[in-house]
């Protein structure tokens, strides 16, 4: 499968709201389609990670800077949504099904910074 990372940016950026509907796995994972990658379905955004890694994406280190494609899998936080959370990196920005501040994608992941795996596909 060719990977266009673009494609898939692109799409996540055209596609997103001003804020999230609490769709954010399947934003993604239809971004990651429109880059030319089918990884599956499964309901919650946190059981991504095995799905990403066969579809040939691989985690990244933690300190490493996020490259256009790179897709977050965030593992949910005590009182949070338990699903966790995933969305898409543009180059410049994070999209799930909203335009995000950061890769955090809201206020209780950013002050609880749960673990999460960055993947990437080259």
């Amino acid at each position: 499968m060719v990977w266009d990372k673009r494609a898939a940016g692109n799409y996540a950026k055209a596609n997103a709201h001003a804020n999230s509907i609490r769709k954010c796995a399947e934003y993604t994972r239809k971004a990651i389609a429109a880059g030319g990658i089918n990884i599956g379905n499964t309901f919650h955004a946190k059981d991504y990670g095995p799905f990403l890694e066969t579809a040939g994406f691989r985690p990244v280190g933690t300190y490493e800077s996020p490259k256009a494609g790179d897709v977050v899998v965030i593992q949910p936080y005590e009182g949070g949504n338990p699903s966790g959370h995933m969305a898409i990196y543009d180059g410049q920005n994070w999209y799930s099904d909203f335009k995000q501040r950061d890769m955090w994608g809201g206020p209780g992941y950013r002050t609880a910074q749960p673990a999460y795996k960055i993947y990437r596909k080259e």
